[in-house]
């Protein structure tokens, strides 16, 4: 069952690779722990990963995550793309 695609980007911000990203069956949560070592380790390696062309069981786990962001470059559904989800009124003792 195909899940999506993975592209490598490089440090000049350049695809470097690309291949499909497929399973036996639905994804699951150790697929999605699987794609965020990925990124730890292209990080690590002066990269990044993006996920593409995501089938939407692996679109949802993303999201349910709080994955999107970083494993596809977009901002997760409700959120502006600054991810500035509160302001801070200048009145209140707490802040």
């Amino acid at each position: 069952m195909a899940w999506g695609r993975i592209v490598y980007i490089g440090g000049p911000g350049r695809p470097v690779a690309a291949w499909a990203l497929v399973g036996c069956e639905r994804p699951d949560l150790a697929a999605i722990d699987g794609l965020a070592r990925m990124q730890l380790a292209a990080r690590r390696l002066g990269g990044v990963i993006r996920v593409t062309d995501m089938c939407p069981e692996l679109a949802e786990l993303v999201d349910l995550a709080g994955l999107r962001r970083e494993l596809t470059g977009q901002p997760e559904e409700g959120k502006d793309a600054l991810g500035v989800e509160e302001g801070v009124n200048p009145g209140d003792p707490l802040a």
